[in-house]
């Protein structure tokens, strides 16, 4: 038998059955599922400093478990020494068992890291059933070592979902177990 993460069984077993019921769908087909997840990383230093790139890379890698690749910048802008395919940020996409988890470290680990937290904004939908988190600090998560960073840095996370509107993408992200602020 192979693995199958936490989550994912989570996913079919108890989350699959309440979205069905409050939702009113007919066919398992209907539930919204999230497809992947992506995590961004701007390096807007790294106009002037090359091995920022390299580091965010290296950073990015360790917290998904998936090599990271860098993104170049689309056109120039003098204002910012911005030249066209100048590398500016990073990003990983995660799907599959990989994406489960990669959730399952951000919720039960790396988010009770943060300082003060009461739960995650709700505001942060994008109308299409799509959510994004803005993670102020690297150093949340297990992976990075604080001793051997040279800058902390932020990063945003995207869960896309098949979710139609952004009241069911809300309620399967809380049904898998993100933790929402309280209203």
């Amino acid at each position: 038998m192979s693995y199958i993460p936490t989550l994912k069984k989570k996913y079919t077993e108890v989350v699959v059955p309440a979205l069905k019921a409050k939702y009113n769908y007919k066919s398992v087909m209907q539930v919204p599922k999230i497809t992947k997840i992506v995590i961004n990383q701007g390096v807007g230093a790294a106009v002037g400093d090359k091995k920022l790139i390299d580091n965010a890379v290296d950073e990015i890698s360790r917290i998904a478990g998936q090599k990271a690749v860098s993104t170049k910048a689309k056109k120039a802008i003098s204002n910012f020494k911005l030249r066209e395919d100048l590398p500016i940020g990073v990003r990983v996409t995660l799907r599959g068992e990989r994406m489960y988890e990669f959730l399952e470290r951000l919720m039960a680990v790396a988010l009770p890291q943060v300082r003060d937290f009461k739960g995650i904004n709700d505001k942060s939908f994008d109308g299409r059933g799509n959510y994004t988190l803005g993670i102020t600090e690297n150093i949340i998560f297990p992976e990075i070592d604080i001793d051997k960073i040279a800058r902390i840095s932020g990063m945003d996370i995207t869960f896309v979902t098949t979710a139609n509107t952004d009241d069911e993408a809300h309620a399967l992200l809380k049904e898998i177990g993100l933790p929402f602020k309280k209203k």
